[in-house]
């Protein structure tokens, strides 16, 4: 028993915790940041004012995690964001390809919790900053309301993934809220005044069918007048969560004090959007449905911007700008929202996307003002027009990723954030950031103590592609939509190339073939070559020789028009770096087949060339001669982990019953680690909430390998495996002059294949 006499005053309990790094903000960008960090061997505080981790992707919230790949609606081929976020979303889609929201509050938690490094603090709210001179913090201090305790948390270095950044404001860094003028950046599609400035709150509902009707009487704060919702006849039963993302406001007021009140109009206008589903009448397919779920906290979307050395504009995303401290890549829309949200005229949102993914430089993730501050999420340093493309989740956490390894090198050499530019240690960031996963666009790895590097590669085969109907189901589709197979060829005459089609009556055809006018970029802007056919009623064998000649590598797109009395003759086989692309229509993201901007907003016309998500979006049934050659063993060495200008990949033949690859060393090796990099599929955006996925492990994915030295002893093995980066340390260091890799194919008609090998002494 406890008695306590009256005293004057009582202090809380405190209690003090030192790290390496202390990160504010359990949001994906925080969340990515910590587990980045203390892999590196950071000592990592991790602090989060709600319950759950994840912030927008919790169940709190329920936005599905997107990024550079836009709900695969833009042009980013093979673009989803690698390192620690790319293992939570595989591990999501793994454990719950349904989409359900609390499964991934508990993997981002058992992620956090695995990792001995860090120690996470939930329901820690922080309000105060303790400094050692203006321009450094020497602690901050929160209040948790669970356990009545107040924390003060101190380290060298501190990063803010709050969203609102509260350490930058309460340590007095300079930021922004609001939109900048057209001059001040030379940004042609910063808003004017009339459209708003804010983009603001969104909160979600779920329903769920009972089997049996359902009365709903709205509580009294509910709106009760629909039509002040401009948009309100695109309510319907079906559509729920965050499909629903237009049910927005607070864009005109305060989206850091005003929060509350936000959150009170935007419940008003949930409950009465289901007060007029379930009650107007125009619904009756809405009988049996309940109101299961209503959001507690808005999703944010924008609120302060702190400045770094570097500030991204409109121009480094349209224009896809090259930094020399380049450690992410960005690939959403410029998405901009007018400010009234659910109650504006306007269109809901203003998308207007790039030709290709963008650098987001090192220099705009750390405060200029506060010497140990590095800034993540949506809080980095960009403009208002730029951070409507890099405020996406995928994105933020992708750039946070980055910070944790420079924490960690700002650890070893003694150095503050901005030193890493100053002292020329950017190089060292980007290849420690490439071995941990991620990819930078336009750099390669370059790894001295990488034991590959100095092996001899030989594989038990080598994918080359004749024709890929061989051994395998083949059927005709309509062209019912302008289609086109994505082609990687090396240097040399480009390959001559035969497919069939069905006409309905004899007609002409046309076939193009075309590439990207920027290097990287899969926006097929550039026309090479056009062939017209004479097609007659029934099956035709085409080929055709364009006569071009490839002068270095890359992708090309062989396209075939619009035409739908023509069927094509598409394939079951799939591989490693090829796919087939539609001159599709995505309304969730602006995309009608083609952008057609207005003259004078700063952004391109172009075609929109997009997969088809499977189990659609098979091969077209192409034959090559002479055959396609660019799945050497050598690709798992050249420090590029996905396709790109080339697949970047060893791929075996589909025949090989034995795929394996070999490593040979004219010395002994002491070897103590290997890493591995398999495909799962960087095409596949993998939203994390709301959305079915057909599958949970990606196709191109070895499942099962074996590697042994050059006695044959096994040395590692793994079964079902479905993760993109693979990293054996071994108990006891193994010393032999070769390592063998002995694989499975995935399944009968994807042959195995692997992006990199990397052996460590």
């Amino acid at each position: 028993m406890l008695k306590e006499e009256f005293v004057p005053k009582r202090e809380l309990r405190s209690v003090s915790v030192d790290a390496d790094l202390v990160i504010v903000g359990g949001g994906l960008a925080g969340v990515c940041c910590a587990i980045t960090a203390a892999r590196a061997g950071l000592k990592v505080t991790l602090v989060q004012d709600r319950p759950v981790l994840g912030g927008n992707a919790s169940s709190e919230v329920r936005l599905w995690v997107l990024g550079a790949t836009s709900h695969m609606g833009n042009n980013n081929r093979w673009a989803r964001e690698g390192g620690v976020l790319d293992e939570l979303l595989v591990e999501n889609m793994y454990r719950n390809p349904e989409g359900n929201p609390l499964i991934f509050d508990s993997i981002l938690l058992d992620k956090v919790v695995a990792e001995l490094n860090i120690s996470l603090l939930l329901n820690t709210s922080i309000y105060e900053v303790e400094k050692k001179a203006d321009d450094m913090i020497k602690s901050i201090t929160g209040f948790c309301s669970q356990n009545a305790t107040r924390y003060k948390l101190s380290a060298p270095l501190f990063c803010d993934c709050s969203g609102d950044g509260i350490v930058g404001f309460l340590s007095g860094a300079a930021f922004r809220m609001g939109a900048e003028s057209k001059d001040e950046f030379g940004e042609k599609f910063a808003p004017a005044s009339a459209y708003g400035e804010l983009l603001g709150h969104s909160l979600y509902f779920y329903s769920k069918d009972v089997g049996h009707p359902v009365k709903y009487v709205p509580p009294a704060f509910a709106l009760d007048d629909i039509t002040k919702i401009p948009r309100f006849r695109s309510f319907n039963a079906q559509e729920y969560g965050c499909k629903l993302w237009w049910i927005e406001y607070g864009g005109r007021l305060d989206t850091v004090h005003d929060t509350e009140k936000i959150k009170w109009e935007l419940w008003k206008v949930v409950y009465g959007t289901w007060n007029y589903i379930k009650n107007s009448g125009n619904f009756p397919e809405a009988a049996n449905l309940t109101l299961e779920w209503v959001g507690t906290i808005p999703g944010k979307r924008e609120s302060r911007r702190f400045e770094g050395d570097y500030m991204l504009t409109q121009q480094d995303i349209v224009k896809q700008n090259t930094h020399f401290d380049a450690v992410a890549y960005g690939g959403w829309s410029i998405d901009l929202h007018p400010a009234d949200g659910v109650f504006s005229e306007k269109p809901g949102c203003n998308q207007w996307h790039s030709k290709g993914i963008y650098q987001m430089p090192y220099r705009s993730m750390y405060s200029k003002n506060i010497s140990n501050l590095f800034l993540a999420g949506r809080i980095i340093s960009a403009s208002h027009v730029a951070f409507a493309s890099t405020r996406v989740m995928a994105t933020g956490a992708h750039a946070a990723q980055a910070v944790a390894i420079a924490a960690a090198i700002c650890k070893v050499q003694g150095i503050m954030p901005a030193d890493i530019i100053s002292k020329d240690k950017i190089g060292e960031l980007q290849k420690q950031l490439i071995k941990s996963g991620q990819y930078i666009p336009g750099i390669a790895l370059q790894d001295e103590h990488d034991l590959v590097q100095s092996a001899q590669i030989t594989a038990s085969s080598e994918l080359y592609i004749a024709d890929m109907a061989v051994d395998a189901n083949t059927f005709f589709l309509p062209l019912d939509t302008a289609s086109a197979q994505l082609i990687p060829v090396d240097k040399g005459a480009f390959p001559q190339v035969s497919f069939e089609l069905r006409a309905a009556t004899d007609t002409e055809f046309k076939v193009e073939l075309r590439t990207s006018s920027i290097t990287g970029n899969f926006t097929p802007d550039r026309v090479i070559a056009r062939r017209t056919f004479t097609l007659e009623k029934g099956r035709n064998r085409i080929t055709v020789n364009f006569e071009f000649t490839v002068q270095e590598p890359e992708y090309f797109f062989l396209v075939f028009e619009r035409k739908s009395e023509v069927g094509l003759l598409f394939t079951t086989q799939r591989f490693t770096g090829m796919l087939s692309v539609f001159n599709l229509v995505n309304k969730a993201v602006s995309n009608y087949g083609k952008q057609t901007p207005p003259e004078d907003i700063g952004v391109d016309e172009f075609e929109f060339w997009c997969p088809r998500r499977r189990p659609d979006g098979f091969n077209i049934a192409l034959a090559f001669n002479p055959p396609l050659n660019v799945f050497n063993a050598e690709g798992i060495s050249n420090g590029i982990d996905r396709p790109i200008l080339t697949p970047n990949a060893w791929v075996a033949q589909t025949e090989d019953e034995a795929p394996a690859i070999t490593l040979e060393w004219t010395e002994q090796q002491q070897i103590s680690s290997i890493h591995l990099v398999f495909d799962t599929d960087f095409d596949h955006p993998m939203e994390t909430v709301l959305m079915t996925h057909p599958e949970n492990v990606m196709p191109f994915c070895v499942r099962n390998y074996r590697i042994t030295d050059g006695e044959g002893k096994l040395i590692f093995e793994a079964m079902d495996n479905y993760q993109s980066r693979n990293i054996i340390r071994l108990e006891t260091p193994v010393h032999t002059k070769k390592l063998i890799i002995y694989t499975e194919h995935p399944g009968s008609n994807v042959p195995a294949a692997i992006f990199a090998v990397r052996c460590y002494a």
